[in-house]
């Protein structure tokens, strides 16, 4: 049996690797998973920080690889190109996810904002570096000019990010499954949404083997999701089970429609290059002078080739 070590996924953004351990699938390909922690200790919102320059991308996501304590993890995509631009230990992408994130912005039931342009000029708490930071771009500046986009630092746990809107800290928040549907039984109003890619990120221990061996695993767990998705939404409860409002939550209070899974596969071409220029717009990947520098692409091509036989 090869050991695998990563670092420990949510299940809004590693649903079918959870699965795939829980069930033994990991196993089958002769893989043991260890799962480390690496949630930032950092879970403050601050409303005089506006953008992501001069943070950490490894705060969280990547921590324990960039110290040599985990193989693999798995984070939204625009922010995992931004890690591997400013990796010490040589990390790099190797195809995307199982998982398609669904994310949307937040605003508490008594808020005056109704509609995406009415947050023009206000503070949208959002995780720099994380996923819905880049999707809350990505909403945003279809309804306003980008000097309007008034973004602010929050915690990445959910928990915080949602407190911080329901007490009025900031206007709106950016959250995640299960919280999307805490916030709505709550009352709260989602005011625009959608889904987005993640990518695998691993160190330069994982060949195309084993990582084609895991994506099998992953693959497996994705069937079996897909086929009955209402048996596997008690997971996103079930790992926030600390937090009293989300353990009272049954499944039937979560929709199965925002659970989207697939094949894990190579990061396309053009998605790729559209990807490194919208990121480029934003004053990010400065350091990069082509996105293929961001992607280990003989240890993709190797495991999805094999994985694909």
């Amino acid at each position: 049996m090869k050991k695998l070590v990563l670092e420990t996924t949510a299940p809004f953004q590693g649903l079918p690797e959870l699965v795939a351990d829980k069930e033994g699938l990991f196993a089958k390909e002769g893989l043991t998973i260890e799962w480390v922690e690496r949630e930032s200790d950092d879970k403050s919102t601050r409303v005089d920080v506006n953008s992501p320059k001069g943070l950490d991308p490894f705060a969280s996501h990547g921590k324990m690889l960039e110290q040599g304590k985990a193989d693999l993890y798995n984070a939204c995509e625009w922010g995992n190109y931004c890690r591997v631009q400013d990796t010490k230990v040589g990390s790099r992408q190797v195809g995307r996810r199982g998982i398609v994130t669904y994310a949307g912005i937040v605003v508490r039931p008594d808020s005056e904002v109704f509609t995406a342009q009415q947050l023009a000029k206000k503070n949208v708490g959002v995780p720099f570096y994380f996923g819905t930071h880049y999707l809350a771009l990505h909403l945003l500046e279809g309804f306003m000019p980008r000097e309007d986009i008034r973004l602010c630092r929050t915690s990445n746990g959910s928990r915080e990010r949602f407190n911080a809107m329901i007490e009025g800290d900031v206007e709106a928040v950016t959250l995640t499954e299960p919280y999307v549907s805490l916030a709505e039984k709550q009352g709260c109003r989602v005011i625009c949404s959608a889904f987005y890619h993640g990518t695998e990120v691993a160190s330069d221990r994982v060949d195309g083997e084993t990582y084609a061996g895991f994506n099998r695993a992953v693959c497996e767990a994705v069937k079996r999701i897909n086929a009955d998705k209402a048996a596997y939404l008690h997971y996103f409860i079930d790992y926030h089970r600390k937090d009293p409002e989300i353990a009272a939550l049954t499944p039937a209070d979560l929709r199965a429609g925002r659970i989207v899974v697939c094949d894990p596969a190579p990061i396309p071409a053009e998605e790729m290059q559209r990807t490194y220029e919208w990121l480029k717009g934003w004053g990010m990947l400065e350091q990069t002078a082509t996105p293929l520098a961001l992607v280990n692409l003989d240890v993709q091509r190797a495991a999805h080739n094999v994985a694909a036989e």
